[in-house]
């Protein structure tokens, strides 16, 4: 039994700093690949906004195309786009602040883009929702930028843009993100209660005014007079 223990023992602890040598190694190439899609996707907004010279007016129209190009490379790459999502996601915004645009109109247009295109693709949206909002929050904080009208606006957008998708895909999505987002609860309890809301008080008139008839119907009926008897 000692013996066994002993010729064994070395293979044993052998293969397991085989396996995470591995694991380490893959996640340090991970990490670079995503520092890389960050770089580009920053420069890329960055220069075309400055060439344009309209960061109000251009500001839209280059996140979305951005968000698009970076759909498209995973279809015809094959590459994951959960992955991606987030540091394209980070990326623009970086961009986008070093030129002096709205981060906060920019970090709605970034979610609902990317929520919309994943559907498209047939990837999981409630995932996407949630590393590109990930990723939008991550560079806010970087940048010391609003961090609590950033949230709110992604979240928002991000539960509008899966409710294009429909009702599964807008749950999905609203679940992920109150189990991920610091603030999202927050958030959510103030815009999506209303509705239920409404829905919940309709039937409460209705009940309410049988009664109302009822009595309305009782008031006629006066007291007999016994008097003129």
């Amino acid at each position: 039994m000692t013996e066994e223990k002993e010729t064994t023992g070395p293979e044993l602890q052998k293969a397991g700093t085989t396996m995470k040598e591995g694991i380490v190694n893959s996640l340090k190439g991970i990490n670079e690949i995503e520092a890389e899609i960050v770089t580009l996707a920053r420069n890329t907004v960055s220069q075309t906004l400055r060439a344009t010279g309209d960061i109000a007016k251009e500001g839209f129209d280059v996140t979305t195309d951005v968000v698009k190009g970076a759909i498209q490379a995973t279809e015809e790459v094959g590459t994951g786009l959960i992955m991606g999502t987030k540091s394209v996601a980070k990326g623009i915004i970086l961009g986008v602040s070093d030129v002096g645009g709205d981060i906060v109109k920019v970090a709605g247009d970034i979610v609902s883009t990317a929520v919309k295109g994943s559907a498209e693709v047939g990837a999981d949206v409630a995932t996407v929702a949630r590393r590109t909002v990930d990723g939008v929050i991550e560079a806010t904080k970087e940048i010391g930028g609003n961090l609590e009208k950033v949230t709110t606006t992604v979240v928002v957008e991000a539960v509008n843009a899966a409710g294009t998708v429909g009702k599964t895909a807008a749950r999905a999505v609203t679940d992920v993100l109150l189990g991920a987002v610091g603030g999202a609860k927050e958030v959510l309890n103030v815009v999506l209660p209303k509705p239920s809301r409404i829905e919940s008080v309709q039937p409460t008139p209705v009940k309410g005014s049988e009664p109302s008839e009822e009595k309305s119907s009782a008031k006629p009926k006066s007291p007999p007079k016994k008097e003129k008897a």
